[in-house]
């Protein structure tokens, strides 16, 4: 649905659960994402789940599966939506190992702010990341979020108290390369 430059963000299928149920219950991916504290779960609640938000109808909401190379790595979303002020929360998790510290996470972002700000109208995205996720930290930096607090020894995780960090980007900072549905660059905004 949504191209990047290196991923292609769509809508999940049934056919990604299994994949995704790995994912779930991969230690390190949920310490990376901030699972507080990681928990099994099973392929069978996982597809119930599915089959019953596809069982309400409508749309799937602004949650995506991320592919790359013609695979599922992982998926992201924005959340939270306040349709007042016009901000929203962002989530990432790249399951997939193979695929981290590769630019594909970044890239998601991008194409999702890309989406948040251009077709969703939003002025505000925000989220959350454990202080110890250097490699998260960098790469919400490099997509143009800035520190916006820090909430001291909020998370227990791995066995150690750690921050939790706040970062957001504006309308205003954001600076997309390309309109993703035309593959051309914006002007004005």
């Amino acid at each position: 649905m949504l191209q990047g430059e290196k991923v292609v963000l769509r809508a999940m299928n049934r056919d990604d659960l299994e994949q995704l149920c790995q994912f779930n219950n991969d230690v390190a991916v949920e310490l990376a994402g901030g699972g507080d504290p990681p928990m099994p779960q099973t392929l069978a609640r996982l597809q119930a789940e599915f089959d019953t938000r596809v069982g309400q109808g409508g749309r799937d909401d602004a949650g995506f599966a991320i592919e790359a190379e013609g695979k599922f790595i992982g998926q992201c979303a924005l959340f939270q939506f306040d349709h007042t002020a016009h901000t929203c929360m962002l989530g990432i998790t790249i399951g997939d190992r193979a695929y981290w510290g590769r630019g594909y996470g970044r890239d998601a972002v991008r194409v999702l702010l890309d989406y948040a700000f251009r077709l969703r109208n939003q002025h505000r995205v925000y989220l959350s990341v454990n202080g110890n996720n250097e490699r998260a930290i960098r790469a919400y930096r490099a997509c143009g979020f800035v520190e916006e607090g820090r909430l001291r020894s909020h998370v227990w995780s791995d066995g150690a108290y750690i921050d939790l960090v706040y970062m957001g980007i504006l309308r205003t900072e954001w600076r997309p390369k390309l309109s993703l549905a035309e593959n051309t660059p914006i002007s004005g905004r």
